[in-house]
């Protein structure tokens, strides 16, 4: 992996291939290391970079009073360091919230949007009380063990036809979780609301979703595609939360359809 100094953070990250840019952003307890599917699959044709967020895999924790709107500056930062032009930006779940956020700051720089099991924040996609709990929970689970963190939030990432070699790989990262980066992320996506942006989206967008998500459900997804303008929705049969994970096939199918039709 490289490592670059974003505003006194190090950020870790990693490229392959050349061709049209193709930032991937990863959710929360997670890291770059989810993206290896996409990061070996589809430089054939792109240039992929996947980072790890600040407070998560090599890079550098954050203040824990860095929100969402401080994670997309540091985005920002490091897209220009590191010389991208015109990047096409995927995230999934917390990285989609990001990639959203991205957009409303700097809406000149991203080419298109990918959204996998997108909220449009915590606040802007969920009842208050579903809110309230799942932050009280993860706070919680940050000062707890990694293997018991572990074990309450992988059956709601997945569902149980998932490979079991799909299970071990998502734990193995999960576990080496960053406790202030955790809490870090908690705190931005429960207080992030980004309703109001949506219908001010003016480049492609593709919506993915897994048919069986616990996490950001089919309404969550209809919401989005109703207020994003042209956004295009493909829900996949059968599959939870990490659907690059549990369908990488399909999934990047969808998304390398996506990027050939909007290379322009």
């Amino acid at each position: 992996m490289d490592e670059i100094d974003i505003g006194g953070l190090r950020i870790a990250f990693e490229r392959k291939g050349k061709g049209s840019p193709l930032v991937l952003l990863h959710g929360g307890l997670s890291d770059s290391r989810m993206w290896r599917r996409q990061l070996d699959e589809m430089s054939d044709e792109f240039k992929v970079v996947a980072w790890d967020a600040p407070g998560c895999g090599r890079s550098a924790d954050p203040p824990e009073t860095f929100r969402l709107p401080d994670f997309a500056d540091c985005l920002a930062a490091f897209i220009e360091e590191i010389g991208l032009v015109k990047p096409h930006v995927l995230g999934l779940s917390f990285g989609a919230g990001l990639a959203l956020e991205f957009y409303h700051r700097y809406p000149t720089i991203p080419r298109s949007l990918i959204l996998a099991s997108a909220y449009a924040g915590w606040a802007g996609s969920l009842p208050p009380d579903v809110v309230e709990q799942r932050l009280l929970q993860g706070i919680q689970q940050s000062k707890m063990l990694p293997e018991q963190v572990v074990a309450m939030w992988i059956p709601t990432l997945f569902t149980k036809s998932v490979p079991i070699e799909v299970i071990k790989e998502t734990a193995a990262i999960m576990s080496e979780f960053h406790p202030v980066g955790m809490r870090t992320m908690l705190f931005a996506f429960a207080e992030a609301d980004l309703r109001d942006m949506l219908p001010t989206i003016k480049v492609p967008t593709l919506l993915l979703y897994g048919g069986a998500d616990k996490r950001s459900p089919s309404d969550v997804a209809e919401n989005l595609h109703a207020k994003i303008p042209a956004s295009k929705l493909v829900i996949i049969p059968g599959v939870g939360h990490e659907v690059s994970l549990e369908a990488p096939e399909i999934f990047n199918a969808n998304v390398r359809s996506f990027l050939r039709t909007n290379q322009k």
